[in-house]
């Protein structure tokens, strides 16, 4: 995976107040640290921000930070942890975790299913239960996804993560064999079926009823004379 170029700019106010007046002037603010470095503040404009994530997940973009500050220091580093506002779904603030190309570090990346699937065919249904696994990598073999071939799973059929075999020194470390994707049994028909018999019931239920009030004897003339 190749890194991409955000430039991004030294801030020197912290606080709520400043906070919330960047985000106003259309920035988001930031802050990079990292095991070998003292934490920076910084601001990101926000149109640059979101074509960066247009083109990779926040979990395994690579990013080369442009620190503008009089002069340019490029930092290497990945999305730790992005906050945004619960309801209006606004970037809030971004924390950067500066890397070593050198040394592997760990990565989430999107699990794509591929092929046409037997169970799904037969009316089953796809479902992840895991959108994203963890790798362990060097920052430039991250993959751009881990595909799963689903071709020959049926209905009940799963893929286990022990069952994804990735190319290159890539790892995932995972202490459980999770299942990653499944096909589930069709339920609509199901629901039919059941609304089909609940029909049929309540019309035996009312053409019983036709029968019994249709054999009532109704009063005779006699008897209402009397």
């Amino acid at each position: 995976m190749e890194q991409i170029d955000l430039k991004v700019q030294i801030r020197k106010t912290v606080g709520n107040g400043p906070a919330r007046l960047l985000r106003r002037e259309g920035k988001i603010p930031a802050v990079l640290y990292g095991p070998k470095i003292e934490s920076v503040l910084l601001s990101i404009d926000i149109k640059d921000f979101e074509l960066i994530l247009k083109e990779a997940s926040v979990g395994s973009v690579l990013l080369n930070l442009q620190i503008q500050n009089g002069k340019t220091d490029s930092r290497s580093a990945m999305i730790k942890e992005l906050q945004t506002h619960p309801v209006t779904g606004k970037f809030l603030h971004v924390d950067f975790y500066e890397i070593d190309m050198q040394n592997k570090i760990t990565a989430k990346v999107e699990v794509v299913a591929r092929g046409k699937s037997i169970g799904v065919e037969a009316g089953g249904l796809l479902q992840y239960v895991r959108r994203e696994l963890e790798v362990l990598c060097l920052p430039t073999a991250i993959p751009e996804a881990i595909e799963v071939d689903i071709s020959d799973l049926d209905v009940g059929d799963s893929i286990h993560v022990e069952d994804i075999s990735l190319s290159g020194d890539v790892e995932i470390p995972a202490d459980t064999n999770f299942t990653v994707v499944t096909i589930l049994a069709p339920k609509v028909e199901e629901v039919v079926e059941e609304e089909e018999l609940l029909e049929g019931e309540e019309l035996e239920e009312g053409e019983e009823g036709a029968e019994e009030a249709a054999g009532e004897e109704t009063p005779s003339e006699e008897a209402k004379e009397d």
